[in-house]
Order: structure tokens, then sequence, then C-alpha cells
């Protein structure tokens, strides 16, 4: 089976963050499985020449034009317009990971009239707004490729309901969870040497890395030799990271490194004792599953979609948000004995719940489906 993954942007810092690490996850274990798997996307910030493979996936990265000033939603390629429905009909199945914006939209619709079996997945990007742009785009595009779709991807019960209130009418009728997976990793050696706290994902308000920052002084009162990871491309909140690291006085606490690559995510999720993301809203954060993967316990607020996992497994700590509440559940799991038991419990989490394999066995009968409707 020939399938197409489209996403909005590829770039050396995965400025565009989790719908990129879903699409190449499933388009690795499709190609694992025999498929030809492939992504298309903008691409930003690549030395020539550009790739043409990411991960061992093959791409087609097209140059990405800021057309608007909109962050994501005003980028598109003239190039990659004139090319959607080339694209889509060299495939068998379509798979967008939809946003409003002017890459997924488009390649969307090309496979709607080309009558291509089409699977959207929204990653919690399709709520309703009140913004005059989304208005537009639901009118224009974005509720009839809800309905066209042969499915649409969900990952919780929220999201499920955010995307029947965007179609405005019935509930979706090809509605099918599938929750995010991550491959297998090697465990990691039991943590040595003083504490070494990560948080690794983009630098937004959303995100609260500063709640991070602000909840190291209660853990370094009991271990006054921690450290301190904020790693990830900056959307905003670099420089208040940086103001209160230095407000607080703990700039030998503190690395920065900026976005790393997969390569590099991997090996600070070895060396941490404890990964952290306290943001609120967070519908289903690949960063936390591929820390449980590693067998890095997580620490993540209430309303994180993997907070009641985490929680009932004892992976990790679901926490109110805000500074007070990490620091304690940071502090839980510095002990020994509860790190030990959260780590073995967040890896067997990972491989029961949340595997490539077990996504891939929901998956392939919605393709199989949607070619035979």
């Amino acid at each position: 089976m020939r399938v197409l993954h489209a996403v909005t942007l590829h770039s050396p810092s995965h400025a565009f963050g989790g719908p990129v690490r879903v699409a190449l996850n499933l388009a690795k274990g499709l190609r694992s499985r025999g498929h030809e798997a492939r992504l298309v996307a903008l691409g930003e910030g690549f030395a020539d020449p550009w790739p043409t493979d990411v991960e061992g996936v093959p791409a087609k990265l097209f140059p990405a034009r800021r057309i608007l000033p909109l962050g994501f939603s005003g980028m598109t390629s003239p190039a990659l317009l004139a090319s959607a429905a080339r694209l889509v009909r060299d495939a068998d199945v379509v798979h967008v990971h939809l946003a409003r914006d002017l890459v997924t939209l488009p390649v969307a619709l090309a496979a709607l009239r080309a009558r291509k079996p089409l699977v959207l997945q929204t990653h919690g990007m399709v709520d309703p707004s009140g913004k005059l742009l989304a208005k537009v785009l639901d009118a224009v595009a974005v509720r009839r490729l809800l309905r066209g779709a042969d499915a649409v991807l969900y990952l919780t019960p929220h999201e499920r309901a955010a995307l029947d209130a965007v179609v405005g009418g019935a509930p979706l009728s090809r509605a099918v969870r599938l929750v995010n997976g991550t491959p297998a990793q090697e465990e990691r050696p039991v943590p040595s040497g003083p504490p070494r706290i990560l948080y690794s994902a983009r630098l937004q308000a959303r995100k609260r890395p500063v709640d991070f920052v602000d909840a190291a002084p209660a853990v370094l009162a009991a271990h006054p030799d921690a450290q301190f990871v904020v790693a990830g491309p900056d959307e905003g909140e670099l420089a208040a990271v940086r103001a209160r690291v230095t407000a607080l006085g703990l700039g030998d606490r503190f690395a920065v490194p900026g976005a790393l690559s997969s390569t590099e995510v991997l090996a600070e999720l070895r060396r941490a004792h404890v990964y952290v993301l306290p943001s609120v809203d967070e519908p289903f954060p690949m960063s936390v599953l591929e820390a449980l993967a590693v067998g890095v316990p997580a620490v993540v607020t209430h309303s994180n979609g993997l907070a009641r996992d985490i929680a009932a497994a004892g992976a990790g700590r679901a926490v109110d948000p805000g500074p007070a509440g990490v620091a304690a559940a940071v502090l839980a799991l510095l002990d020994p004995a509860a790190g030990a038991a959260a780590s073995s419990a967040a890896r067997t989490l990972a491989a029961e719940s949340f595997s490539m394999d077990a996504v891939l066995d929901t998956l392939l009968p919605v393709y199989a489906q949607a070619v035979r409707g």
C-alpha cells in the first residue's frame, strides 16, 4: 500500500513539534510492515542539498514561504500547491495531519477532488475558534474535509467533541480514536551523579517552561547539586526563561541548549532522572511518550491527555499547574526507590499501551476500510 503522509513543516529544529514526530513514527512503522510510506511537507532551515528522506522515510520537502504574519498558518509553497494533485494521485491512501494552514488543507482538498481514500488526523489543532481566519477556513474547507474524509482520527474524547463542534451538525460518523505511539527504546541505565531534571519541548506560553524554572529553588533546597535542562525551539518564551533563571541566580544550575535533534533528545532522556512537561491542555504529547519509552518518570499536569494513564500506572506524577506541584512531584520521584519503581512502570506503560505495533494494528484496518470505501 502506498501511503502519503502530509504535514505542515519539517525543520532541523523540529519547530512544528508533535505532528511531525507522529507522521514519521507512523511512516517508519508502515515501512517496517512492507508498505510504501512517504512524507510531504514544507521545509525550512536546511542547507543545500536538501534532504530527500527524513529518518529513512522518503520525503518531498518544499521551501517554505511566509506569506502572512500568522506563524505556521501563514506559510505555504507555490510549488507544493502546484504539485498537490500529482502527489495524491500517486498514493493509495492520503493521510493528512490536518491544521488550519495553507499546506495540509490544499493537500487534503486535492485528495478529496481526486476521490482518493483520505484519512485526517488533527492532533488537537482543529477546534472551535472565534478568530476570523479560522471561521473563514472552516467555512471554505475544514467542514467539507471533516465530513468528506473516509476517516477522522482523534486522540481524546475532548478532541472528538471539539471536532463535532467544528462541523456544527450531527457527530462525525467516521471518527476513530487513535492514540499516539512511540517506537521501543533501549532502557536507560540507572541514572548516576547529581539529579538531572529535563524539559524538552517547544518554548511556548501554553507549555509553561517558566513554571519549570520556578520549581527549581524548592528542588535545590533538598538537592543543591541538581541540574536542570530546558531544551526546545523558541516560540516566544526563551527570553522569559533566561530572565527568570537570571533573576533566581541559577545560571550555573540551568542549561538552555535550544532545539535538539531526535538523537540529542534521546541522549538527554537517557541522562535524566525526571522529565517534566508543565503545560496545560496538552492533548497527547510525544515528548512524554518518548520519556516513558526510555524509562524516565514524567511529571505532567492534570489537563495533560496522558495524566490519567501516568498516574494510574505509577509512571510519574500528575499535578495541578504551577511550580509548587511540579517541585513536589520531582522531589518525590528523586527518592531512589520511588524513581526506580516509576521508571519500570513507565517502560511497561509505553510498551503495553502506546507501542507502534498497537497503533498500527488500529490504523491499518482504517486504511483498508478507506480503500474499500
